[in-house]
């Protein structure tokens, strides 16, 4: 016996589905560093700074093999190109307090 739904109910999967096929195709091309490590050590990149990485991009449906880095610092660079190093801002100087009775300042 055929299901029976309103036009609404019909086309709302397949909206569905295309808003989701935009989300994954929207992260296609994005990388990401792995470390390359054995067994059961440290899987965190920041308790193993020193250790090789490898760069995997994302096709749509699974990571796949773009390239290898030496260091994190390496991977980074290779994973966030973009990223510009801020100039160091310099201390500002510090402001005296004023003579007048502020809204929170004890009488």
């Amino acid at each position: 016996m055929p299901r029976r739904c309103s036009p609404h109910q019909a086309e709302h999967p397949s909206k569905e589905r295309r808003a989701r096929a935009e989300r994954r195709d929207a992260k296609i091309g994005r990388l990401r560093a792995v470390p390359l490590v054995t067994g059961d050590g440290p899987k965190a990149s920041h308790l193993i700074p020193d250790v090789p990485r490898a760069i995997q991009r994302w096709n749509g449906y699974a990571w796949e093999p773009h390239g290898t880095a030496a260091t994190l610092a390496e991977a980074q660079r290779l994973v966030y190109p973009h990223v510009e190093e801020r100039p160091p801002v310099a201390a500002s100087t510090p402001q005296p307090l004023r003579t007048d009775r502020g809204r929170h300042r004890k009488p």
